[in-house]
């Protein structure tokens, strides 16, 4: 696993497929940590820009099993770079707390809180869309993500206002997104984990640090059942 500030990328003797964090959202969301994906591309199919195509597909698939194993927090851990950072604390659920600041106005500043399970997530989380500046998209195809990127897949914000004929999905779907790719981001851990995750500013470089360093030290979790 690794990430970048775009997107986050798994790789295995040299294969690489980028941009997974919207399908192991809705896998995560599921509760399904082993699963079989196939696919012939350098990255994930980008759908409609959220995981709500991937939890429609999905969800009736999943037979609801045992609570199965999961990482429980023992141990705060943070990690930090300028005025961003992602932490995780100990908690009895999987509650995610996810705060953006934009300079853009028709972001700003939002926060979204939510404890995640499948119907939760289903509803308020996996329609948030991915999102960017209309001048940001050639920049994104020339570094190999978003190579379909266009108003049916992505929340494109223009200076004051948002250029999607029809609107937002919800008035912080900016920050639900981020909490979206939070929950896929983690999913890598292999197992739930329980624990509150709190963010600011953060994004998937941030996140791949913090589960790399949860994971780098025995006496930060354990694993229950």
């Amino acid at each position: 696993m690794s990430a970048t500030r775009l997107a986050t990328v798994i790789a295995e003797n040299g294969t690489t497929v980028a941009t997974v964090e919207h399908l192991m959202s809705a896998l995560s969301a599921l509760g399904v940590t082993d699963a079989r994906v196939e696919i012939d591309g350098p990255e994930v199919p980008i759908m409609d820009g959220s995981a709500a195509p991937f939890m429609a597909a999905l969800a009736p698939k999943v037979v609801p099993g045992g609570p199965g194993e999961a990482i429980e927090v023992l141990r705060p851990v943070s990690v930090r770079a300028g005025s961003s950072f992602v932490a995780i604390l100990p908690h009895p659920r999987r509650r995610f707390d996810v705060g953006i600041d934009f300079p853009d106005p028709v972001i700003g500043v939002q926060r979204a809180i939510y404890d995640i399970d499948a119907e939760v997530f289903g509803r308020e989380i996996a329609p948030a869309r991915t999102f960017g500046r209309l001048k940001d998209v050639k920049r994104l195809r020339r570094r190999g993500y978003g190579r379909g990127a266009s108003l049916e897949n992505a929340v494109a914000v223009d200076g004051e206002r948002v250029a999607n004929p029809e609107g937002l999905r919800f008035p912080d779907e900016f920050a639900r997104h981020k909490l979206l790719d939070a929950v896929g981001d983690l999913a890598l851990a292999g197992r739930p984990i329980l624990g509150l995750y709190r963010a600011h500013k953060g994004g998937h470089r941030l996140n791949y640090q913090l589960l790399a360093a949860l994971l780098s030290r025995s006496e930060n979790f354990k694993i229950v059942a």
